[in-house]
């Protein structure tokens, strides 16, 4: 079971990102026991938990530091599933979870970075992107509503935009969830056969899912394109629900530990107060 920060090498998109080579069923990240593994999640989403209130704590600080966490992934893969269970203990002030739709007219109308920027991580906050500015990049390519040459410009933008929130103190987790077409079959299934959760059920799932090799294509032209030295994509095995929560966790927690943050000091004299 792999664990140490080397064990995510083999999964960063590169240059040469061939997502056929990377199995869906691994589980890198799991072990043969749920109960160590589940309790090892625990242990992770408590010391988010405790990273996280540090990241609020810092917020009114000169360059005030920030997350965002990028999930995308074609339908079942697990983004809701995801953005659950690793921030299950953190507290709501300090997480906010952004689900994209298809943009409204009022969007259409701005260039298609204009509706992300504005809800890009303030000072001290995380914020996890259910789906993200790379659908600009994925579904008008498929669909032919976009060239290559606007793609590859679409791309560049994303670059720029990226290293200017990197340069203005967020560090950016991109993470593609990458499961098998008979996973994600058997998970459309289950939510057919459930009446709990048939309302999760889109027949517009069943068209993208028509195009398979189209999109693992354009998903391996994006991540390629966009995966860089301060904005890196790795590719998160997802067919195991418990070793697509324990990868990125664990990334998570990595990523807050590097900020190396410390509770800010008063601006007063704790030892002169006085409580009666």
């Amino acid at each position: 079971m792999a664990r140490s920060s080397d064990a995510f090498k083999a999964f960063r998109a590169g240059r040469k990102l061939r997502l056929k080579d990377i199995d869906p069923g691994s589980r890198p990240f799991a072990s043969s026991s749920r109960e160590a593994d589940d309790a090892r999640l625990t242990a992770l989403a408590i010391e988010i938990d405790r990273l996280q209130d540090l990241l609020y704590a810092n917020s009114a600080a000169p360059a005030a530091p920030k997350l965002l966490l990028v999930l995308q992934g074609l339908d079942t893969s697990g983004k809701d599933g995801t953005a659950r269970s690793v921030f299950t203990h953190c507290s709501p002030l300090g997480v906010r979870v952004v689900a994209f739709k298809a943009p409204s007219e009022l969007e259409r109308a701005h260039d298609f970075l204009w509706r992300v920027h504005a809800v890009a991580p303030r000072a001290g906050e995380i914020v996890v992107f259910n789906r993200s500015h790379y659908e600009d990049v994925l579904v008008p390519v498929v669909e032919g509503w976009i060239d290559a040459a606007e793609r590859d410009r679409r791309l560049a933008h994303i670059n720029a935009f990226e290293r200017l929130l990197h340069e203005n103190g967020t560090a950016i987790v991109k993470c593609y969830l990458h499961i098998s077409r008979q996973e994600q079959k058997e998970r459309l299934q289950a939510r057919l056969d459930d009446p709990a959760k048939q309302w999760k059920f889109n027949p517009g799932d069943l068209a993208v899912r028509a195009k398979w090799k189209q999109y693992q294509a354009a998903y391996e032209a994006a991540l390629t394109a966009t995966s860089t030295a301060e904005a890196s994509w790795y590719v998160i095995p997802a067919d195991s629900k418990t070793n697509r929560n324990l990868m990125i966790a664990s990334l998570v927690a990595r990523t807050l530990a590097a900020m190396k943050l410390e509770p800010p000091k008063p601006d007063y004299d704790p030892r002169a107060v006085k409580i009666v």
